[in-house]
């Protein structure tokens, strides 16, 4: 089975077989990519952001990892505009990473669509499930924190550093916790009265 087709029956949702050699390749391949992303530290951001198209699946304008940025695929990896994830990322994509726009990650945040299943005998074998995650736009996921596989973060929800989430996260509020629940809803009282200079 090619790459593609394993990848359109992972995104189902079906149990997988993580150590076919198509796959291993694919991971390969990401290592590699990524590998050159990171060294690129420091370089023109035009040389960093072609190198980075080679990494993900696809990218908005203005999107940075601060290195180390991991991932298992690359290609599932879906970012929107004015993303920035700072240093030690991971995103483990067998499933699809869709991020809206105007996205903050901050330090060692996991992003891990991939799950090994539970049976002893089958996890030894490979056997993998895989749900997507989808962050909306203006999401900020504190230093420190995982999502879980299948999870969804509404527009301008912000998610506490340290935190683990493993189910969905409405618009405009701030969880936190392990597991994460929310905290409080996001309101006009938030507002410092900061004026961006652009």
């Amino acid at each position: 089975m090619d790459p593609a087709e394993q990848f359109a029956h992972i995104a189902t949702g079906a149990v997988y077989d993580d150590l076919t050699p198509e796959l291993l390749a694919a991971r390969a391949d990401a290592v590699r990519a990524t590998n050159a992303y990171n060294a690129s530290s420091g370089e023109p951001s035009a040389v960093r952001e072609e190198l980075l198209r080679r990494v993900v699946g696809s990218m908005g304008a203005e999107v940075t990892f601060e290195p180390t940025f991991r991932c298992e695929f690359g290609r599932n990896i879906h970012l929107g505009s004015r993303f920035f994830a700072n240093f030690d990322c991971v995103m483990l994509d067998g499933a699809p990473i869709t991020v809206g726009d105007d996205v903050l990650l901050g330090p060692k945040v996991g992003l891990y669509t991939s799950n090994h299943v539970l049976d002893p005998v089958e996890r030894a074998a490979g056997a993998c499930r895989a749900a997507p995650i989808t962050l909306g736009n203006a999401v900020w996921i504190g230093g420190g924190a995982t999502v879980l596989p299948g999870v969804s973060i509404g527009d301008g929800a912000v998610v506490g550093g340290g935190s683990v989430v493993t189910r969905d996260v409405p618009a405009g509020v701030v969880v936190a916790g392990n597991p994460a629940r929310v905290l409080r809803e996001i309101t006009d009282a938030d507002r410092t009265g900061f004026t961006p200079r652009r």
